[in-house]
């Protein structure tokens, strides 16, 4: 069920109702104003572009590309408000903060002066802005020395996306490490290089398909030898398995890279059956799935790879977290995004022990998380590192 409707009751904010108003908007009867519709723009305001209902809808309606569909048209004519700019061009953003993060975080962290940064961007100032990291992981990646592996090593490219990149790259390195423990030589693009996930929940689509044709371009050689992308952000590994594929229908290169790309559970269960072996770890897990990936990718990869390594783990039916990328950053929509991560999400972590480790992989649902509980989360990545040490210890 959609999580807004959820928590709102308001047939308007439902899969249904959406879905109604986009019809009578294409028929032109009752709706007359078309792409120009206040009340279709409304109705969609809430949609969290969660991709549930692709995933959970008997008829798999998918409201989050119709959404993305009808603000592209509607900021034709009507002019976006600044935090479209501000969350949708967040890679340009972050890669001008990477230039000086010390500054950058003075400004967002130090009381007093991050409310002006919270107003700018019209951020909730209830939330707080995501510290960026003193080194990125690709500047990291590119200026060590890498260890020799053994001839016969898998090629593999890692996809730094741009939220672990910036804000986390010790999930990237410990992917790094996690990959090269199953037999693989660890790469990346060699361009900076987005998915553009954020355009698409603000109409962006323009942008988005540009950044997009330079990542085909980018990457045509690793494409045409079939070198698999592994991403650790769900709703980017879901931009290739998806969006990709609905903006450039005929292009086989994006045939082939959507079918190359992989979440980090989906590719070691392909090495697991080539042989390689994950470390085992005695502890309690609590996981929440990311929304495109239990829509796009499934989880049973992920459960997989849980059980091969002994965890005690238990998966929770806890829908869409509520901060769905920058919808819970949103001011007008905080309120919200509490409402949908008290549903299961939220109750359940504070209810957990607290030597549960709690397991989420989407960016936007380790912060809902963080910033709601104080409860610090793990990526798969860094929950398979601590297994390897523990093991080793």
């Amino acid at each position: 069920m959609c999580p807004s409707y959820m928590a709102t009751r308001e047939e308007k904010h439902s899969t249904r109702g959406r879905a109604h108003l986009l019809f009578e908007m294409l028929q032109g009867e009752t709706i007359q104003e078309g792409w120009k519709s206040e009340a279709v723009k409304e109705s969609l305001d809430l949609c969290l572009a969660c991709k549930g209902c692709k995933g959970d809808c008997p008829v798999h309606v998918d409201l989050a590309t119709y959404k993305a569909e009808f603000l592209s048209h509607y900021h034709e004519t009507h002019k976006r408000p600044r935090h479209a700019y501000a969350f949708g061009m967040i890679d340009r953003w972050a890669h001008l903060a990477s230039k000086t993060p010390g500054v950058v975080n003075f400004f967002t962290q130090t009381w007093g002066l991050r409310r002006f940064a919270k107003v700018g961007a019209e951020i909730s100032p209830k939330r707080s802005i995501p510290r960026f990291a003193k080194r990125t992981f690709t500047d990291a990646f590119n200026s060590e020395h890498r260890p020799t592996l053994r001839a016969n090593a898998t090629r593999v490219m890692l996809w730094p996306d741009t939220f672990n990149n910036y804000f986390f790259p010790n999930i990237l390195t410990a992917a790094v490490e996690v990959l090269e423990s199953v037999g693989c030589e660890v790469t990346i693009p060699t361009e900076r290089l987005c998915c553009g996930r954020p355009l698409y929940d603000f109409g962006f689509l323009d942008r988005a398909e540009r950044y997009l044709k330079r990542i085909l371009d980018s990457l045509e050689k690793e494409i045409d030898a079939g070198t698999p992308v592994v991403g650790l952000e769900p709703s980017c590994v879901s931009v290739f398995r998806d969006e990709l594929l609905n903006l450039f229908t005929h292009d086989e290169r994006a045939r082939r890279l959507s079918k190359q790309t992989f979440s980090l559970s989906e590719f070691l269960e392909e090495r697991r059956k080539a042989g390689a072996q994950l470390p085992t770890l005695n502890r309690k897990v609590l996981v929440h799935s990311h929304c495109h990936h239990k829509a796009i990718m499934k989880t049973a990869a992920l459960e997989s790879t849980l059980k091969a390594m002994n965890v005690d783990y238990e998966m929770l039916k806890s829908g869409c977290c509520g901060m769905a990328g920058a919808f819970g950053f949103e001011r007008d929509k905080y309120d919200v995004s509490i409402a949908v991560g008290e549903q299961v999400l939220l109750p359940a972590v504070r209810k957990a022990d607290k030597d549960t480790i709690i397991l989420t992989d989407g960016f936007s649902c380790r912060e809902q998380i963080q910033q709601t509980t104080g409860r610090q989360t793990m990526h798969l990545a860094e929950l398979i590192k601590l297994a390897r040490h523990t093991s080793a210890e």
